[in-house]
């Protein structure tokens, strides 16, 4: 069954994503590096270098410099990334913030990669007394497989008010970013971690928050742009390999999904708009990757993959008006209903609405009715 949330805005169908690139696309000068704060790109001015890494940053010269690729990463000669937005981050706290803690569990120790959990400092089913659990929610960040983790402002805010509202447990997974290591790569540590997940349900110690407090019969995965098109594919592997674990609902958030021809009369037909989405992929992503931004990880709609095996009992796909990816999007909604997958789609669009604008604009006017449709879809 299908169902579809739509507000009553015209619909525009503007390549934001791209114009959003665009406004960082003039170079940085050597005493600046890009930030992000509270959700918001900024430009900060190294006046006096504040740590061995931003020296090292405003030491490079431009003769360095082997490719620049704005707003994500900078390229040297000498290997090195330099990440121009997403690297800003904020400590997890057994003190409570917003009614909520949370901390930091390293999950591969192999490749370093951790997990922030977030709980709710007094849980309802504990204050009231009623022995069921909470409902489990694990998060894959977006940032085009390029920036950003679990502990950033935007994703740590975020989650903290989901965990709030929602009174569910939730579990933001770090994972390894391109173009150090290239696709298949993130979406191994995403299973890697789920799995982790759920095979520590029964142990105490730092994930003892999982045993104590998880009902594994109420699993929800989500995630946002590149997170979400990682949500989409742990939720295909989940049905393939039986995780001991329900997977009640995926919710796919402005996926980042894409392939070399539009989808229909109605996406994006600029051609330079479309190779440079297809460029971050097939240069940075997934250099390795024969069919380029047809490869099936990023082509989830039009790739032929058989949907019908799903793991989960059904999905929340949220698109945006003016986002790139809208029409994928909406694409993939219909394709979902279409396959034969027995669970329910509910499509939630906001026609006047950019990429992941509740997460970069959360006082906006429309984030908090996007944010009470993701709690509903928890708690439903």
């Amino acid at each position: 069954m299908l169902r579809r949330i739509a507000l009553s805005y015209p619909l525009r169908s503007h390549p934001l994503f791209i114009r959003h690139f665009h406004r960082y696309y003039q170079p940085l000068s050597p005493s600046q590096t890009a930030v992000i704060l509270s959700g918001r790109h900024y430009l900060r001015l190294l006046s006096t270098p504040t740590n061995t890494t931003l020296r090292c940053i405003s030491s490079q010269t431009s003769s360095d410099l082997v490719s620049e690729h704005p707003p994500f990463v900078r390229i040297y000669k000498d290997g090195r990334v330099e990440r121009l937005a997403g690297t800003e981050t904020i400590p997890a706290s057994l003190t409570p913030q917003n009614g909520v803690v949370s901390k930091d569990v390293v999950y591969s120790p192999d490749h370093n990669l951790s997990v922030r959990l977030f709980l709710p400092h007094r849980p309802t089913e504990l204050v009231t007394g009623n022995n069921n659990k909470l409902p489990l929610l694990i998060y894959i960040h977006g940032g085009a497989w390029l920036i950003g983790s679990p502990f950033s402002p935007i994703y740590h805010n975020f989650l903290t008010e989901v965990v709030k509202t929602a009174n569910c447990l939730a579990v933001s997974v770090q994972y390894r970013l391109a173009p150090e290591n290239p696709i298949p790569a993130a979406y191994e540590d995403s299973w890697s971690a789920i799995q982790w997940i759920i095979s520590h349900s029964n142990e105490s110690g730092p994930v003892e928050w999982i045993n104590k407090h998880a009902d594994f019969n109420r699993v929800f995965l989500a995630g946002d742009s590149a997170g979400g098109n990682m949500a989409h594919h742990m939720a295909v592997r989940a049905g393939k390999e039986k995780l001991n674990a329900r997977i009640k609902g995926t919710a796919i958030v402005h996926p980042a999904f894409w392939a070399k021809e539009p989808i229909d009369e109605l996406d994006v037909q600029d051609g330079e708009a479309r190779r440079r989405v297809a460029e971050v992929w097939e240069k940075l992503v997934s250099p390795g990757s024969v069919d380029g931004a047809d490869d099936p990880w990023f082509n989830v709609v039009g790739s032929g993959s058989d949907f019908s095996g799903l793991g989960c009992e059904k999905v929340l796909v949220a698109v945006a008006g003016r986002d790139v990816f809208v029409r994928q999007g909406l694409g993939y909604a219909e394709k979902l209903k279409k396959s034969g997958w027995r669970g329910d789609v509910e499509v939630m669009e906001e026609e006047d609405e950019d990429h992941c604008f509740h997460l970069l604009n959360p006082c906006s006017e429309n984030a908090p009715r996007f944010m009470t449709r993701f709690v509903e879809f928890i708690t439903g």
